[in-house]
């Protein structure tokens, strides 16, 4: 070991090259995300899907896109090993290429719970605001939330939709029996979605439960105006609402059975008055949940793929977000449950009990009062 400022004394070959085969494959990896995007964001894949086997100038046509950057772009699908090609011998411009069948829900469905192009798009969309961050970490600032732009808040909407739709109504919520007996019975319960985001967990529950009134806030005006048009599209504007409105407001105050905060209470620059708030909502027998990422309960090293991909996430996102305001907790993504439940204790809440809902990226919490 040597101290700072120190030239090596002694070299580790072995661990040297391994770092540099590491960073080599995670540059590859990095360049199939970025590349992955474009074939998504310019409906590539969608026009290989429905063409079943192209050449580049077809699929161009087929897309509106240039045929010389479409044929770069294949080539690299091929060499990548995601796209397949006929005619590897052939002039360039005469190859097909097709998606192959078992790739079309990562790629294509919306829906599904496979489906990775979300998280790419986010991936992208974190890195839009780098020389801001690097500023950030210079001055001690932080980056707002809407300078990351669209696809990082489509990006966070498209990831999480599939899970709000096919697990919140029907595996999360009713693995807590009397909150879902609530939500089923009259009179109509109401639940407070605080930080709703682009509003997919309020419509899942709404959806998930028929008789339910659902009010989603948040301060960020692009979420919400994006919110209104998804409940409007799913037909629930009669039963889903959405807010620029903090929660704490007063007028809110013991109006509700159910308070929730999905994968959001790591971003807040003040997370106990958040709590706080979601304690002041609910009537004295509603109940307060959350739900944020499924970290280990203490630092360790080197971490799994989890906690590395939420650190990536903070460096870059969560945190600089969170320091945007001050004065701030400066949480960051890897929220561990210690710290949720010391913010709990400060909030007013008499204990945290994690729940028995199992889930790879996300622990589930039922506050209590």
């Amino acid at each position: 070991m040597t101290t700072t400022g120190e030239v090596p004394t002694e070299a580790a070959p072995e661990q040297r090259d391994a770092l540099v085969g590491r960073l080599f494959e995670a540059a590859i990896a990095t360049m199939d995300v970025f590349c992955v995007y474009v074939g998504d964001r310019l409906g590539l894949y969608a026009g290989l899907a429905d063409l079943g086997r192209a050449t580049s100038a077809e699929l161009a046509e087929r897309t509106g896109t240039n045929e010389r950057y479409v044929r770069e772009w294949l080539e690299q699908q091929v060499a990548t090993g995601i796209l397949e090609v006929e005619g590897t011998a052939a002039e360039a411009t005469a190859r097909r290429y097709a998606l192959p069948g078992a790739y079309h829900e990562v790629f294509l469905d919306r829906s599904s719970l496979n489906c990775l192009a979300p998280l790419l798009r986010l991936t992208v969309g974190v890195t839009k605001p780098l020389p801001a961050l690097l500023q950030a970490f210079r001055t001690d600032g932080g980056v707002p939330y809407p300078d990351y732009g669209v696809d990082t808040l489509e990006g966070i909407a498209e990831m999480n939709r599939p899970m709000f739709l096919n697990q919140l109504g029907t595996e999360w919520l009713p693995a807590i029996p009397d909150v879902h007996a609530r939500l089923l019975a009259d009179p109509p319960a109401r639940v407070a979605d605080v930080g709703c985001g682009t509003g997919w967990s309020s419509i899942a529950m709404a959806r998930a439960y028929p008789k339910a009134e659902v009010h989603g806030f948040d301060l960020d005006e692009a979420s919400i105006a994006l919110a209104r048009r998804n409940a409007m599209a799913e037909g629930l504007t009669d039963r889903v609402t959405f807010a620029v409105r903090d929660a704490a407001d007063p007028d809110l105050a013991g109006g509700y059975e159910l308070a929730t905060a999905f994968e959001t209470i790591h971003d807040m620059a003040k997370p106990v008055e958040a709590l706080r708030a979601m304690r002041g909502l609910v009537k004295e027998s509603g109940a307060v949940i959350v739900a944020d990422e499924k970290v280990g309960e203490a630092f360790s090293a080197p971490g799994d793929d989890v906690e590395r991909l939420n650190y990536g996430f903070s460096v870059l996102h969560c945190l600089p977000v969170g320091l945007a305001e001050r004065p701030s907790a400066g949480t960051g993504t890897v929220m561990r449950p210690p710290i949720l439940r010391r913010y709990a204790a400060e909030a007013g809440f008499s204990g945290v009990e994690v729940l028995p809902i199992e889930h790879d990226f996300w622990r589930f919490y039922r506050l209590n009062p």
